[in-house]
């Protein structure tokens, strides 16, 4: 029975109240951890003593709409500015997406994996890129909240998974700030040497792929995310301005393209045959990815509604024809056979008397970078708001600065921890630990979709959640499967036959079942279909993916399964029954 005192200690004002008159400049142990398990080492062994039963509690305990979009909010103490239109969004996705990759891997895909058929690789690419765009679009209509994908997954699939996501997200956005520095600091040093660790020094003592260190990628870092921080706004203008002057000159490499275009250089067109589009496809992926973080940005619309599907779904389709076009391009003006495969669009128009073409695709492709790494750090920074929010992360870094609206220590948080990773860590290590952790993102959103549709509680009837599962399942162990005949080189058909008509009738299955909630705007169309081809390509695509790859990733989901059990979880059940006891209270009286 809760005495007097129970209840005054629960209803009054929480602490995130309290602090709210206090300046934003603060450092107490208070502001980093203030849950009651970590008030004192008593407290903490306690704790600890209770793991299992609070990792059981946690494991099946998910989170609501109105928790993500309203309660978890009050513990930044200031809003975000709702400034952002469709054509913020639209430009912010074009930055964040038309980096170096086009320039960097088309040469290199084309020469050496498929011709000409590169542009169906970009194609298919695309394609599946889209389909998790429309994932995503659903839910940032639905749950228009800093979180992303964090608070799509914890509300849908609840709060252990929601953390093995927040650790990858958190190791997406450090690694893949980390990439961007490093490949800005190696294409600037191309326009004035062929060496393109012209910037970087060598430490013999370290590792190899940890002994360049690049003092120039953590300077363009910094300034980046130095900007992001000083407003929403004002950032998105000076990305739309960059990305519509990379916008121009892409369409002038179009083209004069296809201006000095010869057609037969198309044949044969398939000279790896099926088998090389497919791989290439797995690898120009990444030239694609970005489209996320401009999701993070949903709490700072205007009109989610109406401006999120706007802007996302209409840039990443422009991204794609674009893409394609650009690649077609290349192949019809030079023979795939004689493509320079570090620099292929430079080589390209060297070979048409424009040798002045090198830095303008340099110019662009630095400027492409900039704007990834702005819009970059205001989507990481919002993705570690929400999670610092949820007390994952301590809650510090949760808050919003009064005058600039935005999440001043998140930014730095994702900062530090990038420019420390950029300084020592080569391209080939970064982009293998980053490949597996995005789309094993993607996949779960595509699953939380379902998931979504298919159950809400005390809604959905034993059987037919029963019925619902019984079909995920089918269509994610299906997928797995191709998955693995793929990375163990089975190339038969057979087997990818067998596996092809099993997910089939599992997704056939699954749209026999009568859906428990139907999007209150916007939803993704041919639900379960899209959703669970979704599921297939990104897995299809993990599994092309390499040994070390999954090593690494391994390593990474371990050491955050640590932090999980000796504070992360802790630190969530404080809240949510904290949450809990006081609802109970107020309800009483």
């Amino acid at each position: 029975m809760h005495t007097r005192d129970d209840t005054e200690r629960l209803i009054r004002p929480t602490m995130e109240e309290e602090q709210s008159t206090r300046s934003y400049w603060r450092f107490s142990k208070l502001d980093f951890f203030p849950e009651s398990s970590f008030q004192d080492f008593p407290s903490y062994r306690s704790a600890l003593s209770q793991t299992c039963r609070r990792l059981k509690d946690r494991f099946s305990a998910r989170s609501s709409d109105s928790t993500e979009l309203i309660d978890l909010k009050k513990s930044s103490e200031n809003e975000m500015h709702r400034c952002l239109t469709w054509w913020d969004l639209l430009w912010l996705a074009f930055g964040a997406v038309v980096g170096s990759g086009i320039f960097v891997i088309t040469g290199q895909e084309t020469r050496n994996t498929a011709g000409p058929a590169i542009t169906l690789s970009y194609a298919a690419s695309g394609i599946s890129a889209l389909l998790s765009v429309f994932c995503y679009t659903e839910f940032a209509v639905e749950i228009p909240i800093a979180g992303g994908s964090f608070s799509y997954l914890r509300v849908e699939l609840g709060d252990f998974v929601a953390f093995i996501a927040a650790g990858n997200i958190l190791l997406e956005a450090v690694v893949g700030a980390a990439g961007l520095g490093r490949s800005w600091s190696s294409y600037c040093a191309s326009i004035f040497t062929s060496n393109t660790d012209f910037f970087r020094f060598k430490i013999d003592s370290f590792a190899e792929g940890f002994n360049l260190l690049d003092p120039l990628a953590v300077s363009v870092l910094a300034i980046a995310n130095t900007i992001a921080m000083t407003g929403t706004k004002h950032t998105s203008l000076l990305n739309w301005v960059s990305s519509m002057i990379n916008a121009a000159v892409i369409i002038f490499i179009i083209i004069v393209g296809f201006i000095h275009a010869n057609p037969s250089n198309l044949n044969p067109f398939f000279p790896f045959g099926a088998e090389g589009v497919f791989e290439a496809a797995a690898v120009v992926y990444w030239s694609y990815t970005g489209f996320d973080m401009v999701a993070n940005m949903a709490e700072e619309t205007k009109n989610p509604s109406r401006d999120i599907p706007i802007g996302l779904l209409s840039s990443m389709t422009i991204i794609t024809v674009v893409y394609c076009l650009m690649s077609l391009a290349l192949t019809m003006m030079v023979k795939y056979t004689e493509i320079d495969v570090n620099a292929a669009y430079s080589i390209a128009f060297d070979g048409i008397g424009m040798k002045w073409a090198k830095y303008l695709v340099s110019i662009c492709a630095l400027k492409g970078m900039t704007t990834s790494m702005l819009v970059g750090s205001m989507g990481q920074a919002r993705y570690m708001t929400q999670i610092a929010r949820a007390h994952m992360i301590p809650p510090w870094f949760a808050l919003v600065h009064p005058k600039t609206g935005t999440p001043v220590y998140a930014s730095l948080l994702v900062t530090i921890l990038s420019c420390v990773m950029a300084l020592f860590t080569s391209l080939d290590v970064l982009s293998s630990v980053f490949s597996v952790s995005t789309l094993f993102i993607f996949m779960m959103v595509a699953v939380a979709l379902l998931v979504r549709r298919y159950y809400v509680k005390d809604v959905t009837g034993k059987v037919e959640f029963s019925k619902f599962l019984v079909c995920l399942l089918v269509v994610i162990g299906s997928s797995v499967g191709m998955m693995v005949l793929w990375s163990l080189n089975k190339r038969g058909w057979i087997g990818y036959s067998i596996f092809g008509a099993i997910w089939f009738m599992g997704t056939l299955g699954m749209s026999m079942i009568r859906k428990s909630r139907e999007p209150k705007v916007w939803g993704v169309p041919l639900v379960p279909w899209l959703p669970s081809i979704s599921i297939a390509m990104n897995l299809f695509l993990i599994g092309s993916l390499g040994k070390v790859a999954f090593i690494r990733f391994i390593i990474c989901s371990v050491v955050m399964v640590v932090y999980y059990l000796f504070i992360g979880l802790h630190a969530t059940y404080d809240l949510a029954h904290d949450h809990e006891d006081k609802l109970q209270l107020s309800n009483c009286f």
